[in-house]
């Protein structure tokens, strides 16, 4: 570990105490992991302390943890992580937090913090269907405002529920179910027929 790393990884620890669930050094990222009902308050004092001044957010995304790695996932589903910088220290910091509930996945906003979230926070809501509490004006941003539930959740099917096309007697895009037939994506592979025999080739 750098000494960087190490002095930050130590502040943090003098700071924050028991409040950061985890901290993560890898590949050269520090990652803390803080619970729901503290993520507002951490984040705050992230931009704030003198020893931090995490000033600016670079990234908010969403992740769904519902299938990840080779073994299943034991833990909450949601999670949402924000990228953080500081130009004074020139630290990086992602913090990592985990919404309580799986069926209604939500965390606080950090718009009043950094108001750069904003964008990212939607995005966030719209792909993974994480709610940020607090959110001065959270709507979809990619999916059309029709659009029924979040395509970046590992359980929505690849080729989605509807699918629109033009109708030129109607005269606008009108919405159909799916038509797309389910297919294995496993390529088909052509070898010659004494391929891999001894002494071919």
């Amino acid at each position: 570990m750098s000494v960087k790393l190490e002095r930050l990884s130590q502040t943090l620890r003098d700071v924050f105490g028991d409040r950061i669930r985890s901290l993560v050094l890898d590949r050269g990222e520090l990652t803390i992991e803080v619970a729901a009902a503290d993520y507002l308050r951490i984040v705050r004092k992230l931009r704030d302390h003198e020893e931090l001044r995490f000033d600016q957010l670079i990234d908010i995304s969403g992740l769904d943890y519902s299938a990840y790695g080779n073994a299943p996932w034991e833990g909450r589903r949601f999670a949402s992580v924000a990228h953080l910088t500081s130009v004074r220290h020139n630290w990086r910091l992602r913090v990592r937090v985990f919404a309580e509930d799986d069926g209604f996945p939500v965390v606080d906003s950090v718009v009043d913090v950094w108001p750069s979230a904003n964008w990212f926070e939607r995005e966030s809501f719209d792909l993974y269907g994480i709610l940020y509490a607090g959110h001065p004006d959270l709507r979809r941003i990619l999916t059309d405002y029709g659009f029924v539930g979040h395509p970046f959740r590992k359980d929505f099917p690849v080729s989605g529920y509807v699918e629109m096309r033009y109708d030129p007697e109607q005269g606008r895009v009108v919405y159909q179910p799916v038509t797309i037939e389910p297919r294995e994506n496993t390529p088909r592979i052509v070898r010659e027929e004494n391929y891999g025999d001894v002494g071919h080739g």
